[in-house]
């Protein structure tokens, strides 16, 4: 009964408009490792240079920069402590993560960063009931003239929501985690939000729902991809992979 009301409620995007989302993989917060940061200069170079898309998180400062890090607080990639958005955007550009050079970029460094290259990903971080216009609203100001391949994705149905009703020429996707949703929170996340694609969780893959949807028209991607038995699921199940790690080398992911 659910999914009978997808096709009215969430339609499937023009086939055209996001079919360079299956096309390769992305590196999750860059191609990151032991001498390179998640969501670093340095990671975001490796990933270009390999070919990789990029998936990068991004977090609101103090004076209203979608600044990029995955985190709400600095404490596990800084020496810093406290939360992103107490700090001003020049404040967090100028602190070192933990181990490197690099320091935390703004969104607009790192879409000037890629140039178009390769295609990214956007995840737009919130918390529940906070919120979620200011940093909506910081993404899409960075992103205006942009032209490389690009697409926003949130856990939040309320971030697809808004690009739909502001910027609905912008990619908009849901990730989904079947353990913190059940059928009916899945349905509902989807009408709220109306994506044009899918990010699902590698570890509830495969999903009927996931299987339903990808067969309708909206592009399945997964995360993250750590293995070689993740990667081998990923190809099984027609998704591509969000990956890190061992999961970057898996032959055919992406492809």
């Amino acid at each position: 009964m659910l999914s009978s009301l997808d096709g009215w409620l969430a339609p499937a995007p023009d086939p055209a408009r996001v079919a360079w989302l299956n096309r390769g993989a992305y590196a999750h917060r860059g191609l990151h490792g032991a001498d390179a940061v998640e969501n670093s200069p340095t990671a975001f170079a490796r990933a270009i240079e390999a070919g990789l898309g990029i998936e990068c998180d991004v977090q609101l400062s103090a004076d209203g920069r979608a600044m990029v890090f995955h985190d709400f607080e600095l404490e596990r990639l800084t020496e810093e402590r406290g939360p992103v958005s107490g700090r001003s955007s020049d404040e967090l550009s100028r602190i070192a993560l933990t181990g490197s050079r690099d320091t935390i970029p703004t969104l607009r460094q790192l879409l000037d960063q890629i140039g178009g290259r390769v295609p990214l990903l956007i995840e737009i971080k919130t918390r529940r009931n906070a919120p979620i216009r200011e940093l909506s609203g910081a993404v899409l100001r960075d992103l205006a003239g942009y032209a490389g391949p690009h697409a926003v994705m949130s856990f939040d149905p309320r971030v697809g929501h808004w690009f739909a009703r502001h910027a609905p020429a912008t990619v908009r996707g849901l990730v989904v985690s079947e353990a913190d949703s059940g059928a009916v929170a899945c349905h509902l996340s989807l009408w709220r939000s109306q994506p044009d694609f899918l990010a699902y969780d590698i570890r509830d893959l495969p999903s009927r729902f996931a299987e339903r949807q990808r067969l309708r028209g909206l592009p399945l991607l997964t995360w993250t991809v750590r293995s070689a038995a993740f990667g081998e699921r990923a190809v099984a199940c027609s998704a591509t992979p969000i990956a890190e790690g061992e999961g970057v080398a898996v032959p055919g992911l992406g492809g």
